[in-house]
C-alpha cells in the first residue's frame, strides 16, 4: 500500500467533494493510487504571491495553477475590492498571453468577477503585460490581472494583480488580499458569469498604447537615422508580435527584419529551450537573421513582453549580447541626456533601480545631479516609488533582470517602449559615426569598468524549497569574513532589516521592507546578493565587481568573477 501523509491526504480529500468536478475528482484518485510524490508536490502548500505576482505548474491542487486555485484568488480579491470601493461601480480589466489555457483562465477569472457584479475589460486576444498595465489606468479600473507566467518553462502559468494606479500589489495591501483569499473556502467560488458585465476590449485600448509608447520612447531622431538603422526583432512566440512592429512602425522605423519561425505565439516555444531574453540561445534564430540580412541591433522580448535582450555589433562588426545591467545603464544615461538636452532637469527628477542591480546606475544618475532610489528586486517596487514621490518626476528605471520602464504612462517594466528607446540610442550613434557598443565603452570609459554575473540554481518542489533555505541559513550564520581575497567591510540582511558595517562594528536599520535577501560589499568594491528567486524555484546569486584599470581590465574583473564564483561554490 502506497503511504500518503495525512496531512496531505487531508488537503486532498476537499478535493474529492462533490463542488469539483468529476474529471478533477478522478485525476487525483489516480496520483493517490500511482503518484504519491506527485501528489504531495500538489497539495503540500498553497500556491502563494511573490517577486511577480503568483505563478506555478499548471495541474490539479492547491499548489498548481488551475481554475479552483485562480478561482479563490479572484474570489478574495473581488471579496476586498467591494470592502475598498463600497460606493463605486468597480472595474477591472484583464489580459493574458501566449501559454497553454491562458486564454481559457483568463474567461475563468473574468467570470468569476462578473458573478460577484464587477464590470470586467477582457482582452479578446493575447496582449503584452506593460498594456495590461496602461489598460487599468486608462479605462479607470481598480484593479487588473495578467494571466502569465512570463518566462518560466512552458508548464508553468501565474496570475498578476495591479491595482488602480496601474502598479503590482505590494505590502500591506498583498497581505491583507491573501488573507482574504485564505479565509474562503472553495465551495464559496461564484463561477456563473453575468455576461452583461463583460465587455470586450481591443483596437481601442491597442491605439491609445502605442500612441503613448511612441510618445515617452522616442527622442528627436532624425528620418535619415531611423531609415539606416537595421533591426533584427523576434518575439520569441509570446505577446509583443501584436504591439512592438506596430510601434516601431508608427515611431517610423522601416528598415525592421521580423524572425518569422518566432513571430507565432505558442506556448510550447518550439524553437527555443527557454524563451528567456537573458539566456543567449534564446536570441540564437535572431543572430543569425543579423547576419544575414547585416543588421545593427536584435532584439527578443519574454512571452508577456515586459523584458527585452539586445545585441549590438563590436568594435570587430561582431554581434555580442548586453546584459540588463549594461542594457540599463545605456537607457538611463541615453534618458538624463535627452532630459539635459531638453533643459528639463531641476533637481526634482528621480531614477530607479533595484539593490541586486549593477552599482553603476548610481554613479551616473549622481553624476547627472539627479535623485536615486533603489528597492527590493521587482518592478512593483519601482513603480511604488512613483506613487511614494509625487513631488518628483520619475525618469526611468530597471532592473539587472532585463527591464526597463521610461516614462511613467505604464507601471511596471514595458519592453514596447524599451524596444523603442534601445532603437533610438541605436540610431542616433550610427548617425552620428558611432554605435551602441562604443556608447557603452564610452560610458565605462567615464565611470569605471563594471562587469555582472548572475549564477542561477534551479531546486525543485518541496525539497528544493528546503534545499535553498538550508543555504540561506547557512549564509547568514556563517558569513565570509573575505571574498576572493578581499576582506568583507559590510553585509545586508535584509530579512532583518539590518545592515552591518565591520570596519565600524555597528549595526544599523535598513529603509528597505523585509525580504529573503542578503548582500556582502567588500573592500575591493565587489557586490555578492544572494536571493531566492521570487517566481522560480532557483536560488540566485548577484555578483558585481568594477575597476578604474584602463589596461587588461576585462581580464581582471573576470579574474574577480570567477574567484568569487569558486568560493561560493554551491552546486
Amino acid at each position: 500500500m502506497i503511504y500518503v501523509d495525512p496531512k496531505i491526504l487531508a488537503r486532498v480529500n476537499k478535493w474529492l467533494t462533490p463542488f469539483f468536478d468529476e474529471k478533477t475528482q478522478h485525476e487525483i484518485k489516480e496520483m493517490i493510487a500511482y503518484d504519491p510524490e506527485g501528489l504531495e508536490d500538489s497539495f503540500y502548500k498553497n500556491l502563494e504571491f511573490g517577486t511577480g505576482g503568483m505563478r506555478g505548474i499548471m495541474g490539479l491542487g492547491d499548489n498548481r495553477i488551475n481554475k479552483y486555485t485562480l478561482g479563490k484568488n479572484t474570489q478574495g480579491l473581488s471579496n476586498y475590492l467591494k470592502k475598498q470601493f463600497p460606493k463605486k461601480e468597480i472595474k477591472v480589466a484583464i489580459a493574458y498571453d501566449c501559454r497553454h489555457n491562458s486564454k481559457k483562465f483568463a474567461k475563468v477569472v473574468a467570470d468569476v468577477f462578473s458573478a460577484n457584479g464587477i464590470k470586467v475589460f477582457l482582452f479578446s486576444e493575447l496582449r503584452p503585460t506593460p498594456e495590461l498595465s496602461f489598460a487599468v489606468k486608462q479605462l479607470g479600473c481598480q484593479a487588473g490581472i495578467v494571466l502569465t507566467a512570463s518566462h518560466n518553462p512552458s508548464e508553468y502559468n501565474g496570475y498578476k494583480v495591479y491595482w488602480e494606479d496601474g502598479g503590482q500589489l505590494v505590502p500591506p495591501q498583498d497581505g491583507e488580499i491573501i488573507a482574504e483569499i485564505n479565509s474562503l473556502n472553495y465551495e464559496n467560488i461564484k463561477f456563473e458569469a453575468n455576461e452583461n458585465l463583460i465587455q470586450f476590449i481591443d483596437s481601442e485600448v491597442d491605439e491609445a498604447f502605442a500612441k503613448a509608447s511612441v510618445e515617452n520612447g522616442t527622442f528627436n531622431t532624425s528620418k535619415e537615422a531611423k531609415n539606416d538603422l537595421k533591426i533584427v526583432f523576434t518575439s520569441l512566440h509570446g505577446t509583443s508580435i501584436t504591439m512592438i512592429p506596430k510601434v516601431l512602425e508608427q515611431a517610423g522605423y522601416i528598415n525592421v527584419s521580423i524572425v518569422e519561425e518566432q513571430a507565432e505565439p505558442n506556448g510550447d516555444f518550439p524553437t527555443v529551450k527557454s524563451p528567456n531574453p537573458e539566456e543567449p540561445a534564446a536570441l540564437k534564430m535572431a543572430l543569425e537573421l543579423a547576419e544575414k540580412e547585416n543588421a545593427d541591433i536584435v532584439i527578443g522580448t519574454d512571452p508577456d513582453c515586459d523584458r527585452l535582450g539586445v545585441a549590438v555589433r563590436n568594435d570587430k562588426n561582431e554581434m555580442v549580447l548586453l546584459n540588463g545591467n549594461q542594457t540599463m545603464v545605456l537607457m538611463t544615461h541615453f534618458l538624463l541626456e535627452q532630459w539635459k538636452k531638453a533643459g528639463k532637469l531641476n533637481g526634482k527628477q528621480f531614477v530607479a533601480s533595484t539593490i541586486v542591480s549593477t552599482p553603476m546606475v548610481a554613479k551616473v544618475t549622481e553624476y547627472f545631479n539627479v535623485k536615486y532610489i533603489e528597492g527590493l528586486t521587482g518592478f512593483k517596487w519601482i513603480a511604488k516609488m512613483i506613487k511614494d514621490f509625487p513631488e518628483l518626476e520619475f525618469i526611468g528605471g530597471g532592473e539587472e533582470s532585463f527591464g526597463y520602464l521610461a516614462g511613467d504612462f505604464v507601471r511596471d517594466k514595458d519592453a514596447v517602449t524599451a524596444t523603442l528607446l534601445a532603437c533610438e540610442i541605436a540610431a542616433q550613434k550610427k548617425h552620428a559615426g558611432s554605435s551602441m557598443f562604443q556608447y557603452l565603452n564610452d560610458v565605462y570609459e567615464q565611470f569605471g569598468n563594471y562587469r555582472e554575473h548572475l549564477i542561477s540554481i534551479t531546486k525543485k518542489g518541496k525539497k528544493g524549497a528546503e534545499e535553498i533555505s538550508a543555504i540561506m541559513k547557512t549564509l547568514r550564520e556563517n558569513p565570509f569574513k573575505e571574498i576572493a581575497g578581499s576582506k568583507v567591510i559590510r553585509m545586508d540582511d535584509v530579512s532583518k532589516n539590518e545592515t552591518t558595517d565591520f570596519t565600524k562594528q555597528e549595526t544599523l536599520s535598513l529603509n528597505l521592507p523585509k525580504s529573503n535577501v542578503l548582500i556582502y560589499y567588500t573592500e575591493d568594491g565587489s557586490k555578492i546578493a544572494a536571493r531566492p528567486s521570487g517566481t522560480e524555484p532557483k536560488i540566485k546569486f548577484y555578483i558585481s565587481v568594477n575597476t578604474l584599470e584602463k589596461e587588461n581590465f576585462e581580464e581582471i574583473l573576470q579574474k574577480k568573477i570567477d574567484a568569487i564564483a569558486a568560493q561560493l561554490n554551491i552546486s
